[in-house]
């Protein structure tokens, strides 16, 4: 991986004395369409840098990894700049640190909003916005805004949830911003949330979170691989994503998975985090490129 404590210390010295220098950097980034107005095979390859706002740092056996900060910013910078990486999801902190650091030029951006549902918390299923909204996202000229919708039917807080994901999305539309719905049935096990990955589970997800807002003329949805893919995208007519889910099983395997789900009609890109970005052999490029091969087409 490249060297960036430099331009890290810079960083710093920039947020402290010129925090203004953020949305002048906002204001000139060059941007790019999220897809091409023709050209119906277009897809997107998303890397996931949302984790840390929720408590959430861990991978695999390392409950620290997404700790270090730097870190995780050397491995995004790897990550954006291998070819066929069309653009990063985030929270403001970690992509005002990639916009300073110029690595956000041409990309597609998408702000995080939701991150109040905290891993582990007891209100974790009453997912507040405490990130983006709608307007922030369109005044930081971002493509688009991701919410996580976890519905537990024996959790009250999955209403408020369901409201504020609602609203998001009617919001997010006014500005014409696509709003990325990651929907999940989960329930508690001794305590913790768990997400239902059952073909019917996500099939009723979906249907949820499709008829989320006063219209879903940006939605888009953000599904896991699972089983039965083809009665889950049946299911929608929404523009689809393909989450990469946690980094568990042999690489060849959800390699594997990716590649079979991605031929399905209305699959429309990938976005992975952990997978890509602390793969098991440490070498980011080598992950990253492979992925960018499954999305774009091209031998793995």
């Amino acid at each position: 991986m490249p060297e960036l404590r430099p331009d890290l210390d810079r960083l710093r010295e920039l947020r402290a004395r010129r925090p203004e220098a953020i949305a002048e950097a906002a204001a000139t980034r060059r941007r790019r369409p999220l897809l091409p107005a023709d050209g119906g095979g277009a897809r997107l390859m998303l890397v996931a840098a949302d984790h840390p706002a929720r408590g959430a740092f861990g991978v695999r056996g390392a409950p620290a990894a997404m700790a270090d900060r730097y870190e995780l910013l050397e491995r995004l910078v790897v990550a954006l700049g291998r070819p066929g990486v069309d653009g990063v999801l985030g929270t403001a902190d970690v992509l005002e640190d990639l916009l300073l650091l110029g690595a956000l030029e041409g990309k597609v951006v998408i702000g995080s909003m939701n991150r109040g549902g905290l891993a582990g918390a007891s209100f974790e299923l009453d997912d507040r916005f405490t990130a983006y909204d709608a307007e922030s996202l369109a005044a930081a000229r971002c493509d688009g805004g991701k919410m996580l919708l976890r519905i537990d039917l024996d959790d009250a807080g999955t209403a408020a949830t369901l409201q504020g994901c609602a609203r998001a999305v009617t919001a997010l539309a006014r500005h014409r911003l696509m709003a990325m719905v990651e929907p999940f049935l989960s329930r508690r096990v001794d305590g913790r949330v768990r997400n239902d990955l059952s073909t019917e589970a996500v099939v009723t997800s979906v249907a949820i979170a499709s008829g989320l807002g006063a219209t879903s003329a940006y939605s888009w949805l953000k599904l896991p691989v699972v089983a039965d893919m083809t009665a889950v995208l049946a299911a929608t007519t929404l523009p689809t994503l393909l989450l990469g889910g946690d980094p568990d099983g042999a690489p060849e395997d959800t390699y594997a998975e990716w590649e079979k789900a991605l031929a399905l009609p209305g699959v429309r890109g990938l976005v992975v985090g952990r997978t890509l970005l602390y793969p098991r052999d440490g070498d980011v490029a080598a992950a990253v490129d492979v992925a960018a091969r499954l999305v774009h087409g091209g031998p793995r």
